[in-house]
């Protein structure tokens, strides 16, 4: 991942030297458990544990010659260690070291992951009940429908990364798994208990059954909800883009002092941060289709999967670690004009209280399709004449035949749109959240 996307907490987790480091904790926790079952000597895993040390730089030499990563690691580490060394990597395959690592690298990344993910999800509750009470207009094929309230808007929000949070834990949790079990993994030349004591020691739980593999369908269900999540980041992006437009003007992201907009138009205020997480997330989705085409190996193993993990785990976990860190920054500037979104119910004269109109009309006797035609034509005409659509409603003979004015009035009411919001978020988000 370019510098641009990459934050230090999560590149830490991905950099060459916390690979390693994993790798080598790895080799010491199975000699030691070898060395309980007096396979090696116990002063062998003494000798490798005071000694025992890498250098990144000479690690990349070796590679650069023998072109194997385990083998270069292992010959570097031999290097500082000396003849205990042939202890090291006793029984063992590259990819009980190489899956056993990811692991353990996927559990740290998603501890990030999922920290952030809980900040917005509380700040997004608690925007839904600051804005609870605040009307806005909900839109359906991006035209104008009937009044909602804000915080029903964020309530949804919420839900959705409840959601993703649900989907990103039971991932890891399918993730957390390692194997030592050799070539084929069939323990013929280590012991189950090996493999056990390993696992236990870096919080990982042993694969049930694999082969030379941990199987794939645990990683591709992991970059699947990755790229949910950043669907979600997208559709709360996207939201605040259609509400910052220049017609609309409901909503808008932060804009700092010494911001600038465009190069060449001083009054522009572009949504840039809601068009880099839209953008972004496209990436995710590239992610999880690469995951799925990696579920299928040859037999026992190949490695085409693995040129792709070295860019898709630490890539996917930064990009949607940026994304959340940036979701925070967008909910937390946001800048709300509610007096434009009660313009914008008005607009026309309250066309979109149409609905109500129609209800009343069609419970005063009038025939639905009769009521329909009048309230329609009332409405289009405001709305692309110009002209109040409650005072064209008012002077037509035959609402006036069956709704007085006092009723007529009633329907441009915004209390039942808005009555029930706070029902809807008692049950979506938890107060204080």
């Amino acid at each position: 991942m370019i510098a641009r996307y990459s934050l230090p907490d999560m590149e830490a987790v991905w950099s060459d030297e916390t690979r390693f480091r994993i790798w080598l904790d790895i080799e010491l926790h199975a000699a030691e458990a070898l060395a309980s079952r007096k396979v090696i000597p116990r002063a062998a895993v003494t000798a490798l544990k005071k000694k025992a040390d890498f250098d990144v730089k000479r690690i990349e030499e070796i590679e650069a010659e023998v072109q194997h990563d385990v083998i270069a690691f292992l010959t570097a580490v031999a290097e500082k260690v000396g003849e205990p060394a042939r202890y090291l990597h006793y029984g063992l395959t590259s990819s009980d070291v190489l899956d056993t690592a990811l692991s353990v690298q996927i559990q740290r990344a998603g501890a990030l992951l999922t920290a952030k993910l809980e900040t917005l999800l509380r700040l997004v509750g608690r925007r839904a009940w600051d804005w609870v009470d605040v009307p806005i207009l909900g839109r359906t094929h991006g035209v104008f429908a009937e009044p909602m309230s804000l915080g029903h808007k964020f309530a949804i929000w919420y839900a959705q990364l409840g959601r993703d949070r649900e989907r990103l834990e039971a991932a890891l949790k399918r993730t957390a798994v390692g194997k030592v079990s050799g070539a084929v993994g069939n323990f013929a030349h280590v012991e189950p208990y090996v493999e056990a004591y390993v696992c236990r020691k870096l919080g990982l739980v042993p694969a049930a059954a694999s082969n030379q593999v941990v199987q794939r369908d645990r990683h591709a269900e992991l970059l699947s909800a990755l790229a949910i999540c950043g669907g979600t980041l997208e559709r709360i992006a996207l939201e605040v883009r259609l509400l910052q437009r220049s017609e609309v003007r409901e909503m808008a992201e932060g804009f700092s002092a010494r911001q600038k907009g465009s190069s060449a138009m001083p009054h522009k205020r572009n949504p840039i941060l809601c068009e880099r997480l839209c953008g972004m997330a496209r990436l995710l989705r590239g992610y999880a289709g690469t995951g799925l085409e990696n579920i299928a190996l040859w037999h026992e193993r190949d490695i085409s999967h693995s040129s792709v993990e070295r860019v898709v785990f630490p890539d996917a976990t930064m990009v949607l670690y940026y994304m959340l860190v940036q979701s925070v920054k967008l909910i937390e500037r946001l800048e709300v004009d509610t007096e434009r979104m009660a313009a914008n119910i008005q607009a026309g004269g309250g066309v979109v209280f149409s609905q109500r109109v129609l209800l009343a009309l069609a419970g005063s006797g009038l025939a639905r399709e009769d009521a329909y035609r009048i309230v329609q034509g009332h409405a289009h005409t405001a709305w692309n004449r110009g002209g109040s659509f409650r005072e064209r409603l008012s002077r037509d003979p035959l609402v006036k035949k069956h709704l007085t004015r006092p009723a007529l009035d009633a329907c441009f009411d915004l209390h039942p749109y808005m009555r029930h919001a706070r029902t809807i978020l008692r049950r979506t988000v938890p107060k204080g959240r």
